[in-house]
């Protein structure tokens, strides 16, 4: 077995570690903090000595239930994220002390009035745009509030020093993500895009970042040394696939789609890839300052108009020199929907193949799915 090998085996391997390290956590008197979204300033806690768990919110199971309160026409990440509250099939909601939300969508902040009444929530209200001073002003008014709300649930004062070191490895951990992720503009790749996909997801459920951060970056060196020695794993002549749109954490069919279709994915342009962690916080400024400004910036369907995450897509299309882009789209969530046309104008504008996939959580289109990827593939 290869370098390469070895080091994604072991990250399969411990991908399901983090149900017993939360829970280890909160019997160790550490503050839990849960949260959805990448707009939540993971900074804040880490500086208040808490850690963030993501919370469930990428199976069907628990969507029978959540529909007892919510409409049956809502995004299934939505209904999976209550109904796994609700019925209290996800570890990390059971262990968080407090729910970080924020306004994105209306159908999650809705949710999240049902939330509260089952476990402490704070409200993070983002600003819908992100070119006016207000905006900014905004931005940094929410962020002050969220850090007084995290330094009463730990019961400790964030200082100043303290958040520019948790700004710092952060940014470390986002720079070490870019280096793996650099690896994929390699003209013959050592990581399928799925297995790129499993190191983000290895990283989220990962507490301890100031020795998970350091692993990090030495397997991406090993990674990029064992590469440049000659270990090949068969990923190179593929058609290139950017995947954008909805989180995919749910719907990893379409990764595998796409790559038993014969391609493979070089980049993600969505939450957990490129769209948040792609982008450093400003070491130099002010931290309040230079949080807001960063979180802003992401190109989010929420925002109007979303230029940030159209500039980012031609950068990445280019920089990793892809073939094609795969647009995933969760049913019912509208602001994705509607953007996936500015979106489609884009990337056949610069002459590259575009394919919509429309998913829930469930199993039941898998097939049709793989027909179609087989047909959007053999086009390249």
């Amino acid at each position: 077995m290869g370098t390469i090998d070895q080091i994604v085996q072991h990250v399969r391997e411990h991908m399901a570690d983090g149900p017993v390290a939360v829970k280890e956590a909160h019997e160790a008197g550490t503050k839990v903090i849960g949260t959805y979204c990448t707009y939540m300033p993971w900074e804040l806690a880490d500086a208040a000595g808490a850690i963030t768990a993501v919370l469930c919110a990428k199976s069907d199971k628990p969507i029978a239930a959540a529909e007892e309160h919510l409409p049956r026409n809502l995004c299934p990440l939505i209904k999976a994220s209550y109904g796994h509250a609700l019925l209290d099939t996800c570890p990390y909601f059971h262990f968080c002390d407090a729910v970080v939300a924020e306004t994105t969508c209306d159908g999650k902040k809705k949710m999240f009035e049902l939330m509260s009444a089952l476990k402490p929530l704070h409200m993070i209200r983002i600003p819908h745009s992100s070119s006016r001073p207000e905006d900014l002003e905004q931005m940094k008014s929410e962020f002050w509030k969220t850090r007084e709300y995290l330094e009463k649930v730990a019961g400790r004062a964030i200082t100043d020093d303290a958040l520019r070191e948790s700004i710092a490895l952060r940014n470390r951990e986002r720079e070490a993500l870019r280096s793996l992720w650099e690896l994929s503009a390699l003209d013959e790749p050592p990581l399928s895009g799925l297995e790129v996909h499993q190191f983000g997801e290895y990283m989220q459920y990962r507490f301890d970042k100031r020795k998970d951060v350091p692993w990090l970056e030495e397997q991406v060196k090993r990674i990029r040394s064992a590469w440049e020695s000659g270990e090949r794993r068969n990923l190179g002549k593929k058609p290139r696939i950017m995947i954008t749109g909805c989180p995919t954490g749910g719907v990893v069919k379409v990764i595998e789609a796409v790559e038993n279709a014969g391609a493979v994915v070089v980049c993600y342009e969505n939450c957990g890839g490129q769209k948040e962690l792609g982008y450093l916080v400003d070491e130099t400024k002010d931290p309040m300052e230079a949080l807001a400004e960063k979180y802003l910036a992401i190109g989010c369907s929420i925002m109007s108009p979303d230029t940030n995450r159209m500039d980012s897509l031609r950068a990445l299309a280019e920089r990793y020199k892809i073939d094609g882009v795969v647009e995933v789209l969760l049913t019912a969530c509208h602001t994705y929907a509607v953007e996936s046309y500015s979106v489609r104008n884009l990337v056949q504008s610069l002459g590259k193949k575009y394919l919509l996939v429309e998913t829930d959580y469930s199993e039941g289109d898998k097939e049709q799915i793989a027909t179609r990827m087989d047909a959007f593939v053999e086009m390249m």
